[in-house]
Parts: structure tokens; C-alpha cells; sequence
């Protein structure tokens, strides 16, 4: 739990030709513009304030780079879906996205982080087919527990269940609740696989 505690913000970039080099392990969190992204990485980093969370969806434009130490990094991905902007910038972001998933070789796998009420959408699902295809693992965080009953919550567990029989590479998930902590020595656990910890 320790090394995360440890994260601090090192630069946002608009192209992935200016990130840090290529070296070590970086774990990407990505997700749709409102699934709760910045607040998933606030909990996970026992920080109010490391990633700025916004009412507005699609406030994450840029790739944020936050590290832990010299060899271990979590990126903070653009958010896809309805965010609020004009349909140039949408694209240029989802190309910045595909090329970082496509060339870099630190990336250790992605969090995908969904809103349980809404959970695998068309984009969402673009997503894991597409890390099927390049052989990276994805852990599914389904965000937002606590806006459903337990027994919804059950249910929609099943449901996802059902639906990621058809991946082959290393598709894993679980609930959380950013707001609770709900989730959060899990996905500490997942992590800790990808760095190495």
C-alpha cells in the first residue's frame, strides 16, 4: 500500500512522442469520460487531490504520467465517450491513446475503469478487443458500487461475467467504489502483479 502513497505528478503530454523513455513498468488507467477516473486514481493513491477531478466529463485531455519510483509509473489516459469538446480534439485524443497502447513497451496492462450502472459499452468493448488482439492484460474496475443495492450489484457482476467469456488474454474485474474505498486492497493486489511489487 506503501508505494502508492509515494505517487507524485510528473508532466501532462498531448502526443506520446513526448512522454518519459520507454523503460521500466507503466500501468495505464482508461475509461470513459465519466466513469470516475480521477477519483479512482485519487483513492487508489490515498490522495484527495493527485488527479483533478471534474464535474465535467472529458476533463482529462492530455496523458497525465504520475510515479511511484524510478522504474514504476501509472498514466493517466484520456477519457473517451460524450465528453464536452469538439470532435477534432475527440479524434486527436483516441489516436494519442491507440499509439500509446500500440507501441509502448513498459505498459504492463490497463485499468479500465467503468460505471457499474453502465458497464460494457461499444467503446468499452472497441477497447478489450483491441488488447485481446495485442495480448495485454485488462483489469475491469466497476466503479460506483455504492450508487446500486447489493443485489444489483450481484447481478451486474454475473452479467459481465457472462460477457468476457468470449477474451482470452488476461480480462480480470471487480466492483469498487472510489468514494468508499470499496475494492481498493484488490486492486492494490492486481497491481502490485503488474509492478512487480
Amino acid at each position: 500500500m506503501k508505494h502508492y502513497q509515494k505517487a507524485y505528478f510528473l508532466l501532462s503530454v498531448a502526443e506520446v512522442k513526448q512522454l518519459p523513455p520507454d523503460s521500466g513498468i507503466e500501468v495505464a488507467i482508461v475509461g470513459r469520460s465519466n466513469a470516475g477516473k480521477s477519483s479512482v486514481l485519487n483513492r487508489m493513491t490515498y490522495s484527495k487531490n493527485l488527479a483533478r477531478v471534474s464535474k465535467t466529463p472529458g476533463r482529462t485531455q492530455l496523458v497525465n504520467i504520475f510515479v511511484l519510483d524510478e522504474e514504476r509509473r501509472i498514466v493517466d489516459l484520456p477519457g473517451y465517450g460524450f465528453a464536452k469538446v469538439p470532435l477534432v480534439a475527440k479524434q486527436k485524443w483516441q489516436k494519442t491513446v491507440d499509439t500509446y497502447i500500440r507501441t509502448r513497451e513498459s505498459l504492463k496492462g490497463l485499468i479500465l475503469v467503468m460505471d457499474i450502472r453502465h458497464p460494457l459499452k461499444g467503446l468499452d468493448l472497441q477497447l478489450l478487443d483491441y488488447c485481446e488482439h495485442r495480448d495485454l492484460p485488462v483489469h475491469i474496475l466497476l466503479n460506483k458500487t455504492d450508487k446500486l443495492s447489493k443485489s444489483a450489484v450481484v447481478n451486474t457482476l454475473q452479467e459481465v461475467k457472462a460477457s468476457l467469456t468470449t477474451y482470452h488474454n488476461s480480462v480480470t474485474f471487480q466492483i469498487f467504489s472510489a468514494i468508499k474505498g470499496t475494492g481498493l486492497k484488490e486492486l492494490h493486489t492486481q497491481l502490485d502483479r503488474w509492478y512487480g511489487f
